[in-house]
């Protein structure tokens, strides 16, 4: 079932279009990729879904139908740009920012308890945000954009300023949120999180999806016919195959090979079993990152 619909959505600026036509579908609890090289629209797009400005043309739906302003209290949005008040302590804000999504002050303090303490920031509540560090103050954002249970989340590059046991943590309470009934848009430059995290993704670039789909069937629609193989003893290239690399180690011989023929991998296999024994055989798919190169390039 989709959550979000975004459908032909165009937006100008004063001579720039900053969105050309965008459309795509948010599975429902899902994780989904919303990629781009900077200025390709990805903020752009991302202000419309949360009515900050409106599109000149198209039309974005949740659950079906016309999102209004009314809808932006079923999302929640964690900026690239952060906006803590330096000079508020850490638990007055969070529980400003609560009530300011419509939360009871009760509600609202019971759940940062529970963020709290599961992210055991306790000592941080009297603590003035002007005081955190970058990834201190990270958590206390990421928590308030959470905290009223949203239908939609959006982060915009939610791992910065995070040192790698921390981004671990949040990644964990990602998918967690998803699990519980969460559907997120996740934008980033880190095509690594983009492969931990999304189901399906779009790429933008110069205002327009270049790229869109699911994220294992596109790394097999750019596969490069080059695989990786374990054998008993060195194989040689053939009609069928070339060898690219081959290295022994431990008595095992690790090899790259790209298959020129056109048949199956069995028959690739077949050849190879002619020459010697067969440990281990894998298709080495390209990832994220090449293929965000390769596709913002042409």
């Amino acid at each position: 079932m989709t959550l979000l619909e975004v459908e032909n959505v165009v937006k100008q600026y004063s001579g720039h279009r900053a969105l050309d036509g965008v459309s795509l579908e948010v599975p429902e609890n899902s994780v989904y990729g919303l990629l781009g090289p900077n200025g390709a629209g990805k903020t752009t797009l991302i202000r419309i879904i949360n009515c900050i400005t409106a599109p000149d043309s198209g039309e974005v739906r949740l659950n079906g139908k016309r999102m209004t302003s009314a809808d932006v209290e079923h999302i929640g949005y964690l900026p690239e740009e952060r906006g803590l008040y330096k000079k508020m302590k850490v638990g007055e804000l969070a529980l400003y920012l609560a009530q300011l999504k419509g939360m009871k002050k009760n509600d609202a303090l019971k759940a940062l308890k529970f963020w709290f303490e599961k992210f055991e920031i306790q000592a941080w509540w009297d603590k003035k945000v002007e005081e955190l560090s970058k990834g201190m103050a990270q958590k206390v954002q990421f928590i308030t954009t959470v905290l009223h249970e949203p239908k939609l989340l959006i982060f915009d590059e939610p791992f910065s300023g995070f040192d790698p046991v921390n981004t671990d943590l949040l990644k964990r309470e990602i998918l967690d949120l998803r699990d519980k009934g969460a559907t997120i848009i996740f934008s980033t430059h880190n095509m690594e999180s983009v492969e931990e995290l999304c189901e399906n993704i779009s790429l933008v670039n110069h205002a327009k999806i270049v790229l869109q789909g699911n994220v294992t069937e596109i790394k097999k629609s750019f596969a490069s016919k080059t695989y990786k193989i374990s054998t008993a003893t060195p194989i040689e290239g053939n009609s069928d195959f070339e060898l690219l690399t081959e290295k022994q180690m431990n008595g095992i011989v690790e090899s790259t090979i790209k298959k020129i023929s056109s048949g199956g991998n069995n028959i690739l296999l077949n050849e190879i079993i002619k020459q010697t024994e067969i440990i281990s055989f894998e298709e080495l798919l390209p990832s994220m990152n090449d293929i965000f190169i390769e596709t913002v390039k042409k």
